[in-house]
């Protein structure tokens, strides 16, 4: 659905309240199917954006793993190998 939408969970260190937050304002401008709110729904939009973050701040504070947590520029660099790979 959301290709810029990136995997939050178990990263060390862990995903910043930005990071969150950038995730959300990618989910609400992929459902409402605008970047930019016009002037007259901007409140509705930067409600959804705050409310869906801090949704997904609660998600990710209460989600447990028995694994370690992963390493983000192991994780790029796998992502940038998929991607060279498939535009190859």
């Amino acid at each position: 659905m959301c290709r810029n939408i990136k995997t939050l969970f178990n990263f060390e260190p862990p995903a910043t309240d930005d990071e969150v937050h950038d995730a959300a304002l990618q989910f609400v401008r992929k459902l409402s199917g605008s970047t930019k709110p016009s002037k007259r729904n901007e409140h509705a939009f930067h409600h959804a954006v705050e409310a869906i973050a801090a949704a997904a701040r609660e998600l990710i504070d209460s989600l447990e793993t028995t694994q370690g947590p992963r390493n983000r520029e192991e994780e790029a660099a796998k992502a940038k190998a998929r991607s060279s790979l498939r535009f190859a």
